[in-house]
């Protein structure tokens, strides 16, 4: 055989095997998509304990190990999260009691807007007209609901089981990875520091700044005798997730309900508070977050929250961040070490 023979026979084998491993990929892709939200955030979470499973399994093996934070995840994580959406649920509904059994009340802030802008409102009316058509809506898609918890039930189970697995095998994950990637071992630990900071960054740069943010704001809906501050409390903490629109428009909108129910003084002082105490939130601990870690423009952030967000549902506000992150963490690794791996592929 001539060595153009062999040359062709190469090239078709690695063909081959390139188009095998796209049409897998792609139907791959295909399985995922359905759970994709559940199979990030089990990431998430999994990258997040991480840390905490290299420790455990100094004393334990990595299964118990495993098994011990997934049961950690479901007190520490989930639980917390049914009780916040209990109370959200609990708020919604008293915010509706409130407006059955205090008419007088919604009639003050219509008489109210009315004398500024001079146009007549009916909120009460409103209200129910939407109530009455929510209702309908809920009512036809009785049977849907059941098949759409039956689907989240299967993806909080298929979560947990990956959280699992991606800690009990965390080790081989890992080995596995450096022996696939095509890279010298230095230049794939500069790039999986760079995006490691950069996931860390967008935790702790938005999900924590986001809670307290929210509890600061909530203090001054509390103080001001803002009705329902609990629930409005936890709205603004998934709000102030969202850069330059943080809780602004549930403050806000505080602020106007105060002044139209007749209480300038204290419209005066949410205002205030807002701007002054909980602008100091985001202005300083986001940035201190994100620049110690993710070491990215506010804008970036801002188009990888929301392009995330409408690439991949509510798991967007963790991995947009992200993904433009590592792409700059690649463009830089790569730029910086192209010569050695040319040489690399040379030798």
């Amino acid at each position: 055989m001539s060595l153009l023979d062999k040359f062709t026979v190469v090239n078709l084998s690695k063909g081959f095997v390139l188009a095998l491993v796209v049409t897998l990929l792609v139907l791959s892709a295909m399985l995922l998509q359905p759970f994709i939200q559940y199979v990030l955030g089990a990431v998430l979470l999994a990258y997040v304990l991480y840390p905490l499973q290299i420790r455990l399994e100094a004393y334990v093996s990595p299964m118990v190990a495993a098994l011990s934070l997934v049961i950690l995840a479901v007190a520490g994580f989930v639980a917390p999260f049914v009780v916040i959406l209990a109370t959200v649920v609990n708020g919604a509904d008293r915010i509706l009691q409130d407006l059955n059994t205090d008419p007088g009340q919604i009639e003050v802030v219509e008489s109210r807007i009315e004398e500024l802008t001079g146009q007549e409102v009916d909120i009460a009316g409103e209200l129910v007209s939407s109530g009455r058509e929510i209702g309908t809506i809920v009512f036809e898609r009785s049977t849907q609901a059941f098949g759409t918890i039956t689907f989240h039930l299967i993806g909080i189970a298929l979560a947990l089981f990956l959280v699992y697995y991606l800690l009990k095998d965390s080790d081989d994950l890992v080995n596995w990875l450096h022996r696939t990637v095509p890279l010298p071992m230095d230049i794939q630990r500069d790039l999986y520091g760079e995006t490691n900071d950069v996931m860390w960054g967008v935790i702790f740069g938005h999900v924590s700044v986001a809670i307290v943010q929210g509890a600061v704001a909530g203090v001054g809906l509390a103080a001001t005798g803002v009705p329902n501050a609990v629930f409005w409390t936890g709205v603004m903490m998934v709000l102030a997730m969202v850069p330059l629109v943080g809780a602004i428009p549930v403050w806000g909108g505080a602020v106007v309900y105060l002044y139209l129910t007749s209480e300038p003084l204290l419209a005066l002082g949410l205002f205030v508070y807002s701007v002054v105490v909980v602008g100091i939130t985001d202005d300083y601990l986001r940035p201190f977050a994100v620049d110690r870690y993710a070491k990215l423009n506010p804008a970036v952030i801002l188009l990888g929250i929301l392009g995330g967000a409408y690439a991949f549902g509510i798991m967007g506000l963790f991995f947009g961040p992200v993904v433009l992150g590592a792409l700059k963490a690649t463009l830089r690794v790569g730029l910086d070490n192209w010569s050695r791996i040319d040489e690399s592929e040379v030798s």
